[in-house]
């Protein structure tokens, strides 16, 4: 089955640096834009070189960091403290539909690139700008890099145990689920602007972002006041029997939230006798008696390894997956089937969309990652030739 590409014949100007900002616009690319990826002139985008193990790529400017959203695009390399550099910039801008970037407020209001400029120069473009913060605000100024925010939102102090102190997650969730806002919040403005032929300025943050994607635990504490507590790989429902427990060799985790998986379960496991167990027949005093349950769905999957048990939990009807490694998630059947990891005609191989439009096949880049300034020729010629129009 072929592709679908709903953005197609759009322009993006991708104006970011770091990862947040270039998986938004790498997103969007994956849809069909075109995206011309503007650099300043010299190192480029600095994750270039940084970011990832491969200390070689990153020497060259070609960093795994960078190449995760790299692909798809068109590398241009402007100085726009140069009145050259900011006229061909505002050039792009005029042919474009949408701006990303994410540099603080104070940034883009120096080059005269702020909202409030573009919108009078440019009313048709839709202004994506992603920062720590958002606009307003004290600290709409402050820099911020995914491990800040983390701390900032209180993910970080969530994490872990009462023993191990606050841990950040172990990959930049906030940049990806950043850059996944901004791709939602930009398809909605493209809806908008379809009936009213206007553009508008998107304001996203990091900082909501995390609270975003911490929404029960927000609603709860502001119900109820009670903090969230670090507990470890307990479930958030806090629900007996959901959790991570050892096996024989490997780690399971279970999801058993409803009375038809607590029935599920104890039918996998050969423990029928739970459901007129006067500790956990019901599910009030089944909370009651949480250790305990724990302490026996412990002694049944010592019997067997996490990879045996899988198979069978789940085919009972037992929310459950086993305890993987990344190596392990990525060469699973499941993974590959969903062709979640293409591979660009240089042989890099990087991760989709986690998602599907149709029936269609995932999405996969239609280029290489650019170095920088690999195509400010053939842009700024192309340029040139629409003031010959």
């Amino acid at each position: 089955m072929s592709e679908t590409h709903p953005f197609e014949g759009l322009l993006v100007i991708d104006f970011t640096h770091v990862l947040a900002g270039p998986a938004c616009s790498y997103y969007l690319g994956l849809l069909g834009a075109q995206v011309i990826k503007v650099e300043s002139t010299g190192k480029g985008d600095a994750i270039r070189h940084r970011g990832g193990t491969d200390a070689g790529a990153a020497e060259s400017g070609m960093s795994t960091s960078y190449l995760t959203q790299g692909a798809g695009k068109k590398s241009m390399a402007l100085d726009l403290e140069t009145p050259d550099g900011l006229r061909q910039f505002h050039h792009l801008l005029a042919q474009a539909d949408i701006l990303v970037e994410n540099h603080i407020p104070e940034t883009m209001r120096r080059l005269q690139l702020d909202e409030k400029s573009l919108a009078s120069r440019h009313p048709h473009l839709i202004h994506c700008a992603m920062t720590g913060y958002g606009r307003g605000g004290p600290q709409e100024n402050t820099a911020a890099y995914d491990v800040n925010i983390q701390a900032a939102c209180g993910l970080m102090e969530a994490t872990g145990t009462q023993e191990s102190g606050p841990i950040r997650a172990g990959a930049p969730v906030l940049d990806y689920g950043t850059a996944l806002a901004a791709g939602f919040a930009v398809s909605a403005a493209l809806y908008e602007r379809a009936s009213t032929g206007q553009g508008t300025f998107i304001d996203v943050s990091m900082l909501e972002t995390g609270l975003s994607l911490m929404s029960s635990s927000v609603t709860d504490y502001l119900k109820t006041g009670n903090v969230p507590k670090r507990r470890g790989n307990l479930a958030n429902s806090r629900s007996p029997g959901a959790g991570s427990f050892p096996c024989k060799e490997g780690v399971m985790s279970l999801g058993v939230n409803e009375e038809s998986h607590f029935e599920y379960l104890a039918n996998a496991l050969g423990r029928t006798d739970w459901l007129s167990d006067a500790r956990f027949a019901q599910r009030s005093i089944r909370k009651a008696n949480a250790t305990a349950l724990a302490t026996e769905i412990e002694h049944e999957l010592a019997t067997k390894t996490a990879q045996e048990w899988e198979p069978i939990l789940q085919s009972a009807g037992v929310p459950s997956a086993r305890l993987r490694s990344l190596p392990e998630a990525l060469s699973s059947d499941q993974v590959k089937d969903r062709g979640f990891v293409q591979t660009t005609d240089d042989g890099i191989a990087v991760p989709t969309l986690p998602f599907r439009i149709g029936g269609a096949d995932a999405y996969a880049p239609n280029s290489t990652a650019p170095v920088n300034g690999e195509h400010s020729a053939e842009i700024a010629a192309w340029l040139e030739s629409l003031k010959e129009e």
